[in-house]
């Protein structure tokens, strides 16, 4: 047996040019552990490593490897190489990597396929590029429900081998159209002498290969599948997506939409590997949007001049009013904004939320209100600090609050779904975005309600 070396041991393995001690070293390690070395080291070592793997390896390896490194191997592998390794990907992993590579080296591995992979390629490319067309892959066993279970028996130990998975087969009629699909433990309990009609019930769920992606990331959460077929506008069964491509999916977009949420446009690339000036224009465009959105709150301030210069005490709090209300804005917009994205709420239940953030809006203001107000009433140098109305002031600060906070949990509820009705990604409706729109008419509210209590006091 093999002892698996540390990361340190193995470079040294390969500046020493000591291959069959490389290779006894690596040999202990499954695929996803090579790939995670492979990324870890420099271009001329990651080709000598690389190089260093079994040729029955090498697919299965380059499967894990992130984009870049996936197009700089290509780039070094002579014709033959790579159409070994192009070969012998499974036809969703082999679209993923023909998708994100440049161009003219999509051109040149085009060129190394035989004419059927060539053709299934181009199929799948052919769908729009957030679409499951391209996550699907065409290896899956069908079998016809006038077959007895033997005959399917026999033919998923004939044809299971090249197919993707096997946990799942499907059922299709002289036209190919799925009418069923079946776990493989239904199979291989039944009689085998029963035809598989027997053994049907014609419920199944499908995919269109034109549907989002999201969607099958929502369906195999929903009906806790490890694949799902995936069918033409005519019920012809085309492949099916599984389980490992659409978890896949459903990281990235988390993760696109986190970073948007962020205040920024989402990254291409992960986060060690964008380039500097990639990052600084990806952060940069919402960054000056918001910083010239939150210079309006100098002209609402200049407004409230004269009460602020009567009242200097009413500056004391800008920062905890205007920040209250960003913060309850941004929470009600993190809130639905992931409702959305698992749909446990849609377009039409705006007017619910909206309720539901009204009364949650009077409730939190009212408890960062009765806070400050507590804190104001009871500060041991009350008088000193915010002079003989300090009573006013306290009702002031309280009842803005309430107004404040209200306002912004509506406006981060409310925001996602007016992005939505536009056509726009909810998530862009972020917590900054929430924020500098609060802080803006919060300054409006806090002082617009000052003038209300505190007239002929203070002000």
């Amino acid at each position: 047996m093999s002892k698996v070396l540390s990361e340190d041991a193995i470079k040294e393995l390969i500046h020493a040019r000591r291959w069959m001690e490389l290779k006894d070293a690596i040999s202990g390690l499954v695929a996803p552990e090579i790939a995670d070395l492979l990324e870890t080291l420099d271009p001329a070592d990651r080709m000598l490593l690389f190089r260093a793997l079994p040729r029955e390896r090498q697919s299965e390896v380059f499967a894990y490897l992130e984009d870049p490194q996936q197009n700089e191997l290509l780039k070094h592998l002579t014709n033959e190489d790579a159409r070994r390794i192009l070969a012998e990907l499974t036809p969703d992993d082999r679209t993923a990597l023909l998708e994100e590579l440049p161009a003219e080296m999509t051109q040149r591995l085009m060129a190394l396929l035989d004419p059927e992979d060539l053709k299934e390629a181009r199929r799948l490319l052919g769908y729009p590029e957030e679409s499951v067309g391209r996550l699907m892959t065409p290896d899956a066993v069908a079998i016809h429900p006038n077959w007895t279970i033997q005959q399917a028996i026999d033919h998923i130990r004939t044809h299971g081998r090249d197919a993707e998975t096997v946990n799942m087969i499907y059922v299709v009629d002289e036209r190919g159209r799925l009418i069923d699909d079946l776990r493989l433990r239904q199979i291989l309990l039944a009689d085998p002498r029963a035809t598989v009609e027997s053994i049907l019930d014609r419920k199944f769920v499908a995919l269109r290969a034109t549907d989002d992606r999201e969607e099958a990331v929502r369906m195999m959460k929903e009906y806790d599948r490890v694949a799902l077929p995936v069918v033409d506008s005519g019920g012809v069964l085309l492949g099916i997506v599984t389980s490992d491509d659409v978890l896949d999916v459903a990281e990235a977009e988390a993760t696109e939409d986190i970073q948007k949420m962020g205040g920024m446009e989402a990254l291409d690339m992960p986060y060690m590997r964008t380039p500097f000036f990639e990052m600084v224009r990806k952060r940069g465009g919402w960054l000056s949007a918001l910083f010239l959105g939150e210079m309006l709150t100098a002209p609402a301030m200049g407004y409230f001049e004269n009460e602020i210069g009567r009242a200097v005490v009413l500056a004391l709090f800008i920062p905890l009013i205007i920040s209250s209300g960003g913060n309850s804005g941004s929470q009600a917009a993190s809130l639905v904004i992931r409702a959305m994205a698992v749909q446990e709420v849609r377009l039409r239940d705006w007017w619910r939320v909206m309720g539901r953030e009204l009364a949650a809006g009077l409730a939190l203001g009212a408890l960062l209100g009765s806070i400050a107000m507590l804190r104001i009433l009871f500060w041991p140098a009350r008088k000193a600090l915010y002079g003989p109305h300090f009573v006013l002031v306290a009702l002031t600060v309280a009842t803005s609050l309430v107004g404040v906070v209200t306002w912004g949990t509506l406006v981060g509820s409310m925001l996602p779904f007016l992005f939505r009705r536009l056509g726009f990604d909810p998530a862009v409706s972020s917590s900054p975005f929430v924020a500098t729109l609060v802080d803006v008419t919060g300054i409006i509210i806090y002082f617009t309600v000052a003038l209300l209590i505190l007239r002929g006091t203070l002000l």
